[in-house]
């Protein structure tokens, strides 16, 4: 009787122990190391997060899109299948280490990332989260890198642990929360910097919608600075966004703190005069001409910040 009795049983075999309300904080930790540990062996360093629309259709099934202009959308499906296919083409240079495209691995502009990067021979990440309503993970995720999670601030800690660039297709609210949770995270420093590209079509007016939005509510009243608009870029085709990023890292190369001074490394040097701005500092500087003279490979300029995040922190 006694060996058959709950509190015999070994504590990470008791699965009633495990989900008790008092273990939650254990609970997560597990949440963040599973992944962690399984990408680490996987020999994954870093990532190219997609984010859009789960109700977007591809283009073969828009006859079963909930409504017509949800059918009409359809070729962002496309767009996003082709971008995910470029940059896996690319990151199977290094093997699969790099730029490993990460959706959400649900439907519509996620299904679309990761069936690109399978069409390419690549690998790609899903993180898909628990819903009330049944959800499962797309046909296209790798299996191995198919991983589930009932909080989103962890989830949300693994779209960004690894993230090399965001590329952000049109959505609903759970696409809206992720694009301003990223740039409120660069716009605090509580990341490490890289590029953010909000994909629209030529002539598309869903992102200069929304930028219209953040000047007239948010700019002009103060509620930003106009230095916050940059940390994103709109473009009107997948070409621009895949430039864009590609043009970031011909540039940047990395950034540490040193005491009080942030020290962003670039590969080349900027023009005298260039404004460079660091994320979570209250101002920008310009780089000396001294600086620009600097024959190293990496040139290295420092500039002062109020604060230190911990590196690589991404909440």
């Amino acid at each position: 009787a006694q060996t058959r009795a709950p509190a015999y049983r070994l504590a990470f075999a008791d699965r009633d122990f495990l989900t008790r309300e008092e273990l939650r904080p254990v609970r997560l930790q597990l949440e963040l190391l599973k992944p962690q540990l399984i990408m680490d062996e996987r020999g994954i360093e870093t990532t190219i997060v997609m984010f859009g629309g789960a109700r977007i259709p591809a283009p073969e099934a828009r006859d079963q899109a909930k409504t017509k202009i949800l059918a009409e959308l359809s070729h962002y499906y496309e767009e996003a299948r082709r971008f995910a296919r470029i940059m896996t083409e690319r990151s199977l240079a290094t093997y699969g280490r790099e730029n490993v495209i990460c959706t959400g691995g649900g439907p519509g502009v996620m299904e679309a990332g990761n069936r690109g990067a399978d069409e390419a021979g690549g690998q790609s990440i899903g993180l898909n989260i628990v819903l009330p309503h049944e959800q499962a993970p797309n046909a296209y995720v790798t299996p191995d890198l198919s991983f589930n999670f009932p909080y989103f601030a962890i989830r949300k800690m693994h779209f960004l642990m690894r993230a090399r660039a965001v590329c952000v297709f049109p959505g609903g609210f759970g696409t809206m929360d992720e694009a301003f949770e990223v740039l409120t995270l660069l716009q605090t420093g509580k990341t490490h910097p890289f590029p953010v590209v909000l994909v629209d079509e030529p002539g598309g007016t869903y992102w200069t919608a929304w930028r219209r939005f953040l000047e007239d509510s948010l700019l002009n009243t103060g509620m930003i600075s106009g230095e916050d608009l940059s940390l994103f870029r709109i473009t009107s085709n997948v070409e621009e966004a895949v430039r864009e990023i590609r043009g970031y890292y011909r540039v940047f190369h990395s950034m540490r703190y040193v005491g009080r001074n942030l020290v962003i490394r670039i590969r080349k040097p900027l023009a005298p005069g260039t404004r460079v701005s660091a994320p979570g500092t209250p101002s920008t500087s310009r780089v000396s001409s001294r600086a620009t003279r600097n024959s190293s490979p990496a040139m290295r300029k420092a500039t002062p910040t109020h604060s230190r995040p911990a590196a690589g922190s991404a909440s």
